[in-house]
């Protein structure tokens, strides 16, 4: 037991420095490419990564096995990537790695709705920091007016809804897989998809050719899918695998410090409102997961077994 904690912690310290610094690349891509090409070319650069480990177990998979990693594919990697990078086209790439932090939320949520998953006094006070902390953000807006909606971050709200769904899903009904498999074949599933839309609905190979500074937001998009997605997800799935839902979707706690260092860096500034905001979507995920945590060390079938 002593041996696998200290392996989750050692991979949540790594998924939050890596996810942390994904929405900085985000921002390099989006410097010379459409949201919809950086959310491609981040799909496929995994896709294409892990094409060698992903095809021979692709063919031993049970047809159950592969609809359900379809799904995955789509819900946990696919959508995301589009979601993030059509919000950050308003947002700071600060703000919206504060805005990932509600993936513990909607876990619990989806948890509760779908998975008989219970809610205890902590959730409910949890959800309802988290809410306000979303509002204030959305109000706030990337310009510092609030007295306007940001709508934009409806899209990384969406995102982290799916993340959820898809802890969830993988923790029930695909326990039985090694995380290897569950990242190459889902990403693989949905990969051509990606390469279809990149090559027929956008101007990416236009703007490769002429675009300055394009082979080097390609490199940052590239660098995301691969480290970002591909071998953060492997690294990801088996720690929901080794623990519990809420304990993996804890990484967005550490994932906002990340994510601020780099635009506080890169010349982003945080105002009064959003600071409130961040705050209170921060203790709320904090509240949300306290007691759920201490469940976990006693109730999880890890644990049990050790």
């Amino acid at each position: 037991m002593k041996n696998t904690n200290v392996l989750a912690w050692g991979i949540l310290a790594i998924l939050a420095l890596i996810w942390g610094s994904s929405f900085i690349l985000i921002k390099r891509g989006l410097e010379v490419f459409g949201p919809g090409e950086v959310g491609a070319v981040r799909i496929l650069a995994a896709c294409l990564f892990l094409v060698p480990v992903s095809i021979p177990r692709l063919r031993k998979l049970s047809p159950r096995h592969i609809k359900l990693l379809f799904l995955i594919g789509l819900v946990g990697t696919f959508f995301p990537a589009f979601l993030f990078a059509i919000g950050q086209t308003r947002l700071d790439s600060g703000i919206t790695g504060v805005l990932n932090g509600l993936t513990p939320i909607f876990t619990l949520i989806i948890g509760g709705l779908f998975f008989q998953q219970k809610f205890t006094k902590h959730n409910y006070i949890g959800l309802i920091l988290a809410f306000v902390g979303t509002v204030v953000l959305l109000t706030a807006g990337s310009g510092g007016d609030i007295s306007e909606f940001n709508y934009y971050a409806f899209f990384i709200v969406l995102a982290t809804l799916c993340y959820g769904t898809n802890l969830n899903v993988i923790k029930r009904y695909l326990a039985d897989l090694n995380p290897v498999v569950i990242t190459s074949v889902s990403i693989l599933l949905v990969g051509p998809f990606a390469g279809i839309y990149l090559l027929t609905a956008t101007d990416f190979e236009t703007k490769l050719a002429t675009a300055e500074g394009a082979w080097r937001a390609l490199g940052y998009v590239s660098l995301l899918g691969v480290m970002g997605t591909a071998l953060a997800l492997i690294l990801f799935n088996k720690l929901v695998q080794i623990t519990t839902p809420i304990f993996s979707s804890t990484v967005t706690y550490l994932i906002p410090i990340v994510a601020l260092t780099w635009g506080i860096l890169d010349g982003e500034t945080l105002i009064l409102g959003q600071m409130i905001g961040i705050a209170s979507i921060l203790v709320g995920v904090f509240i949300t997961n306290r007691k759920k945590k201490m469940e976990a060390k006693t109730n999880s079938p890890q644990n049990s077994q050790a």
